[in-house]
């Protein structure tokens, strides 16, 4: 059966969650399309967190990102919705997503929101 994206983001249990340490997990394969243009818009996605209880489960994480490739939204808007949502489901000490998008019109887009 073909996966399917989706808003569920599942986690596990942190095997060490008693020590400070950095996770980064980063992706090229993000893509949402433009709310004004419909145009796609690729770009990379890296999230570093330091986690307290909870890891995010890589899979479901994939399926995740997947789940804006259709949807028309603005890069802020997916930057901010994507830290949102991770802190919602793992509650981590520290947390940065960074969306980084490739040059259209002749502008490149790095946007960076973080927790705290």
């Amino acid at each position: 059966m073909p996966s399917e994206p989706t808003k569920e983001l599942i986690t596990v249990p942190n095997p060490e969650p008693g020590r400070d340490y950095e996770v980064l997990v980063e992706t090229d394969e993000m893509t949402c399309m433009c709310p004004v243009t419909g145009q796609p818009d690729f770009g990379t996605v890296r999230i570093t967190y330091v986690p307290d209880e909870l890891l995010v489960e890589l899979k479901s994480l994939k399926m995740y990102l997947w789940s804006f490739r259709n949807e028309g939204a603005f890069h802020e808007a997916v930057t901010n919705q994507i830290l949102d949502d991770l802190l919602r489901a793992t509650m981590p000490r520290r947390m940065t997503v960074e969306t980084i998008w490739k040059v259209r019109g002749g502008i490149a887009t790095t946007v960076t929101a973080s927790h705290p």
